[in-house]
């Protein structure tokens, strides 16, 4: 008998080492670069943050987010017409069809922006018709959808607070700065996807200061610090909304945004934007949250004051120190050399850059598609371009 369980315990002594090693060659495959010739993991890349680069975590290789903006979810069941832009498609699997779509020009990334209504299911969202009931389980049904279906076609999934209902009718449009409701929607939202490690957050989309209807009165002054921590008084009109600035929230800062989604477990990397809807990122560095999974997101527009000497002034010295993602790309004359400057610019840094935007808006420059069918417009075509130009096999364009 005594035998007999000595030779047990040697069994079990072995079991254990050979568990010890498997899992160490394990931990030393996720931690090794690849080498260059070697094939990268098939399906969606699972991105984290290592100093200021992000990179695959199942590969150790540098992943730069390079895809499009899927825009509608964010306001179609606001509107009242529909949860997104996926009702309308004549398919069999809108969802599955849409990220066949996306992934053929070669995206690696999409940004979804949501809205916070319609996931809580606050301010009378999502809208519902006399045709059909819209709900709440509806819409986060249809937003997962969407996810594992670019997940399944090799795309990462930026899931990003765009905007809100606006109260008492069926429009919508952006607050300035994140709310308490906001600290509910992303308990919820990264409680549900902090196990898919081939999604990110945005955690607000474009954080500003407010003006009256003229223009020529300050009357919410957005700092730094209330960025990063809140307490500040902004007012309850949206962007699209005249205001006098007399009735208020108290600002939830961007800690606080952090905090709510680390406290689900979740770690995926968190994108933050700066002030002036995200373009002024000049003290981002200095006011961040301490976390080691953050991602600055800068918002590249013509028309916004950070211009090509902010390229080198701003952008380029972050990226020395965190990764950045353009995670909106446009211009009001998007083919008139603004947007490939930017892109020639990026590519040298390895910065990424999401297009604004995949949706069939026939009277917006930005527009990237004709159709459903993923048709390009001009502007689409410069796009599609430059993300197949970025694929395996194609020559490195830095």
């Amino acid at each position: 008998m005594l035998l007999h369980v000595r030779h047990q315990a040697r069994w079990i002594v072995l079991a254990v080492v050979v568990a010890l090693v498997a899992g160490a060659l394990l931990y030393l495959q996720l931690r090794t670069p690849r080498a260059a010739g070697e094939a990268a993991p098939a399906g969606a890349a699972h991105p984290v943050v290592d100093g200021n680069r992000i990179v695959d975590a199942r590969s150790g290789r540098e992943f730069v987010p390079r895809g499009v903006n899927w825009s509608s979810f964010e306001y179609a069941c606001a509107q009242g017409w529909g949860m997104s832009a996926l009702d309308s498609l004549v398919a069999r699997d809108p969802a599955a069809a849409e990220a066949a779509a996306i992934a053929d020009w070669g995206a690696n990334t999409v940004r979804l922006p949501l809205n916070q209504d319609c996931w809580l299911g606050t301010r009378g969202a999502p809208v519902s018709d006399q045709y059909e009931e819209r709900t709440v389980a509806g819409y986060r049904d249809d937003v997962h959808a969407f996810v594992t279906a670019l997940n399944r076609e090799g795309i990462v999934v930026v899931l990003d607070l765009h905007s809100r209902k606006r109260i008492g009718q069926p429009e919508f449009g952006n607050l300035a700065m994140p709310d308490s409701e906001s600290i509910a929607f992303w308990s919820s939202v990264a409680t549900d996807y902090r196990d898919n490690p081939s999604v990110l957050f945005d955690a607000f989309n474009e954080p500003y200061s407010r003006y009256n209807a003229g223009g020529t009165d300050l009357l919410f002054d957005l700092t730094w610090r209330c960025w990063r921590d809140g307490g500040c008084a902004a007012p309850v009109q949206d962007d699209q909304s005249a205001t006098l600035g007399h009735d208020t929230y108290p600002v939830q800062g961007m800690a606080a945004v952090v905090g709510a989604i680390r406290e689900t477990g979740a770690r995926q990397p968190i994108l933050l934007g700066g002030l002036d809807y995200a373009n002024d990122l000049s003290h981002w560095l200095e006011f961040a949250p301490d976390d080691d999974q953050l991602i600055a997101a800068f918002h590249s527009y013509d028309f916004k004051a950070c211009g090509e000497d902010c390229w080198d002034d701003v952008i380029g010295p972050l990226a020395d120190s965190v990764p950045v993602l353009t995670s909106e790309l446009g211009a009001r004359r998007p083919e008139q050399g603004y947007v490939e400057r930017y892109l020639d610019w990026a590519d040298e840094r390895g910065i990424g850059a999401l297009f604004w935007v995949w949706a069939d808006h026939p009277a917006d420059p930005m527009a990237l598609v004709l159709d459903e069918t993923g048709r390009p417009t001009a502007y689409g075509r410069l796009a599609r371009d430059w993300l197949t130009g970025h694929l395996p096999g194609r020559p490195d364009r830095r």
